[in-house]
């Protein structure tokens, strides 16, 4: 039988990208999957579809991740259509790079109402209706433990990410939930700069001398919401090659 035969995962900003690979790896393993987006909708119906071709079960909802009343209602509609929910990805993210003395209060603004107050009030919506013994998976960055010039802003709304885990993770051990944080190194989508030399840079900072590609983090996600998982809780797991800067 596939692991996650029977449970329901959200797994947001999976349109695209890293989301898109953690959406279609939970499916493969059995999981009913909403694929959350926020504007790429023809994206979204096309996982969705890639999904059922290969025998699996998800459906597309839009919910536009930085409004708060659109985070709660991912998690309702959600429970609505399918009476439970056993796993939530916070995936969906901007990343921005930018001088901290460059950057407006708009963008501060947008940076932190997508990456950590959204997230935070899908938490709190998630954690009133999620199964005994779920999981719960926020996606961070390896940059909050290394440190990138330029990244200011977005590090520390990812930074707030973490915390969240850490807090939630005693919250919900109670009910056998496990909140865990995975960061992504300098993986190769569409939010990584275009600059050949940041690439360059993230090539070099891996023993491995590559980029993460989003199959890698597909992985460790496939691994975290598993039952063998059981025993990790509140902890960073950071998946980026070994990056060392």
């Amino acid at each position: 039988m596939a692991p996650l035969a029977g449970k329901v995962a959200i797994v947001t900003g999976a349109s695209n990208g890293i989301g898109r690979a953690i959406a279609e790896r939970l499916a493969q393993d059995g999981a009913t999957v909403v694929v959350n987006y926020g504007k790429s909708a023809d994206k979204a119906k096309a996982v969705v579809a890639g999904i059922v071709s290969r025998g699996g079960n998800a459906i597309a909802i839009q919910a536009d991740m930085s409004k708060v009343s659109d985070a709660r209602r991912l998690v309702r509609e959600t429970v609505q259509r399918f009476g439970r929910l056993d796993i939530l990805v916070n995936n969906a993210g901007m990343f921005m790079y930018k001088p901290l003395v460059e950057t407006t209060e708009e963008e501060f603004d947008r940076m932190f109402a997508l990456n950590a107050k959204g997230p935070y009030f899908a938490l709190q919506e998630a954690a009133k209706v999620i199964e005994e013994g779920g999981r719960i998976v926020n996606i961070s960055t390896d940059g909050t433990h290394i440190g990138i010039a330029g990244a200011t802003v977005y590090l520390g709304s990812k930074g707030a990410l973490e915390q969240f885990t850490k807090g939630l993770a005693h919250e919900l051990a109670s009910k056998g939930v496990t909140v865990n944080t995975v960061s992504p190194g300098f993986t190769d989508t569409a939010m990584m700069p275009a600059d050949p030399a940041f690439r360059q840079t993230g090539e070099q900072a891996s023993p491995l001398k590559r980029l993460g590609m989003p199959k890698d983090i597909a992985d460790v996600i496939a691994f975290v919401v598993s039952e063998e998982a059981r025993w990790l809780t509140g902890q960073n797991i950071h998946a980026g090659g070994g990056v060392v800067m």
